[in-house]
């Protein structure tokens, strides 16, 4: 089944409210077209899954479409420093941030995948966190009466997730770090597959277990090269110093039209009619 589509259409059917498990890490593989797209068609009080963040959070979080995230580690790394936009949204009260440490956002995907309420983890028990954290409660095992917690089990309603291959129907491969990419896949209701290159038809036939995402899991394909921009796509290309710099100067979401337009093309390429 033939699955290509284009970046407007899907953003467009993405509602306001929905809780978006965006893959990558940090300023590794984020789906930077699609995020800057759902800025573009003004999408409000998204609710991000991201186990380590960066300018993809950053950028929804200037945008004001974001209501709350649900991360363990939102930055630019050492080089570029923090979060800025993503730090004084939450700061100023307008956006939620559900506090995890990263391997607690992998457990509640776990405990998703599992068709489970949540899933025990060790560790938090003598943190603040707890308190703070509505997905986290201690529990005791009924085995041992060991103090365990309990992390509620996430179930994104999309995931968005870029890859270096795909075809048309939606079988995916990964190169490199996988992160939480898999992951995320069989945890979401939607999965919309963003790619590097575009794949014939004929090339899983006997490469079946190269595939990292299988078709039956995806929704929609989106095929645009370079599309994690400025954002690393390795070992295609790497992040963008000057593509980096270029955002992070941006101080008020006024200043973020004239961005988003200025991107566009790149945005839009490999669309069926532009």
């Amino acid at each position: 089944m033939d699955k290509l589509t284009n970046i407007r259409d899907v953003v467009g059917s993405i509602e306001d409210g929905c809780s978006l498990a965006l893959g990558g890490n940090t300023l590794n593989r984020a789906p930077m077209s699609f995020c800057r797209e759902l800025a573009r068609q003004g999408k409000r009080s998204l609710e991000l899954i991201k186990t380590a963040g960066g300018m993809d959070v950053d950028i929804l979080c200037l945008a004001g479409s974001v209501r709350s995230v649900d991360a363990g580690f939102i930055s630019f790394e050492t080089k570029y420093g923090l979060a800025d936009n993503y730090r004084k949204s939450v700061q100023g009260g307008l956006v939620k941030a559900n506090e995890h440490a990263c391997y607690t956002v992998v457990s509640a995907l776990r405990a998703a995948v599992s068709g489970i309420p949540f899933m025990p983890v060790r560790g938090l028990v003598n943190s603040d966190l707890i308190a703070a954290n509505d997905y986290f409660k201690s529990v005791q095992c009924p085995f041992t009466g060991e103090t365990l917690t309990a992390v509620k089990a996430i179930v994104p309603d999309v995931a968005v997730i870029h890859v270096h291959e795909a075809d048309r129907s939606g079988n995916a491969i990964i190169k490199g770090p996988k992160f939480d990419d898999v992951l995320m896949s069989r945890a979401a209701k939607r999965v919309v597959i963003i790619t590097e290159k575009l794949l014939s038809d004929t090339y899983f036939q006997s490469r079946t277990t190269s595939v990292d995402i299988p078709h039956f899991l995806v929704s929609d394909v989106i095929h645009i090269p370079g599309g994690a921009f400025p954002c690393a796509c390795a070992p295609a290309y790497e992040v963008s110093e000057a593509g980096t710099e270029e955002y992070r100067a941006i101080k008020e979401s006024s200043e973020l039209v004239s961005y988003l337009k200025k991107l566009e093309r790149k945005d839009y390429q490999g669309m069926r009619t532009i």
